[in-house]
């Protein structure tokens, strides 16, 4: 894992990216707008889900390695958008205190099975989701933003080491991705019998190029595999795209 950001400056990134969220909302027309990268929401349903699911992480931060995930505060979103606004600030600092109390290295439960199940593993992980959110937001209000590069440079190896990484077999041929971002760093993904794991440096089956920014947005579903610049045998990316380890 090659974690580019300390612990405090994912603590002030977390901060940072969740005040550009609730810009976004404050400057919405409407919160009944559709998110158009997530066509299933509104923006109020966006917001709904940002606010709960940092309530969430908090609680499991705060319950330490052995009581699982926990449950957040029951603190209903408000209707109106002012409450709403102080909602969403208050569901970020409940995150960012229970963060600071734990320290980097406590353990908690988490999801993943390629990075540690600590607070600094949490971290890192809900600050890349409250920056595609925000890009979520922006898009939604016509005014979308790339991710700030040193977020996205640490976002291209998150996504690999905590969504990718993982012991289940690979149903095809062996196989291996280079991912580069303009920004001069690359990473390599390896497929196989063994499952999925970051490389070495190696010669690639496909290779994938653009800035950090489109990188994670592409990882998580926001840019299209045609909008991105491929080469070798573009079919390993859709069989990742397609793939359902068990």
């Amino acid at each position: 894992m090659q974690n580019t950001l300390g612990f405090s400056d994912l603590l002030r990134l977390i901060d940072e990216r969740s005040a550009a969220f609730r810009a976004a909302v404050a400057a919405a027309p409407s919160l009944d707008a559709k998110v158009p990268t997530c066509p299933e929401w509104t923006l109020a349903d966006l917001a709904e889900h940002i606010g709960e699911g940092r309530r969430t992480w908090a609680a499991t931060v705060a319950a330490g390695p052995a009581n699982g995930k926990a449950t957040g505060k029951d603190v209903p979103m408000p209707e109106q958008r002012a409450e709403i606004l102080t909602w969403l600030e208050d569901a970020t600092k409940e995150l960012l205190d229970a963060l600071e109390a734990a320290g980097p290295d406590q353990g908690c439960w988490a999801w993943w099975s390629g990075s540690p199940h600590t607070a600094g593993a949490v971290a890192r992980h809900q600050l890349q989701q409250l920056a595609v959110h925000t890009y979520d937001a922006q898009i939604t209000i016509g005014a979308a933003e790339p991710l700030p590069v040193d977020i996205a440079l640490d976002g291209v190896d998150e996504f690999l080491q905590t969504c990718v990484t993982t012991d289940s077999a690979w149903p095809h041929e062996p196989s291996t991705m280079g991912y580069h971002a303009t920004e001069g760093r690359s990473w390599w993904l390896r497929f196989d019998e063994s499952g999925a794991h970051t490389v070495p440096e190696v010669a690639p089956t496909a290779e994938c190029t653009g800035t950090a920014s489109d990188l994670v947005l592409f990882m998580y579903g926001r840019r299209e595999l045609g909008e991105m610049d491929v080469r070798g045998d573009r079919r390993v990316f859709e069989r990742l795209i397609a793939w359902e380890p068990a």
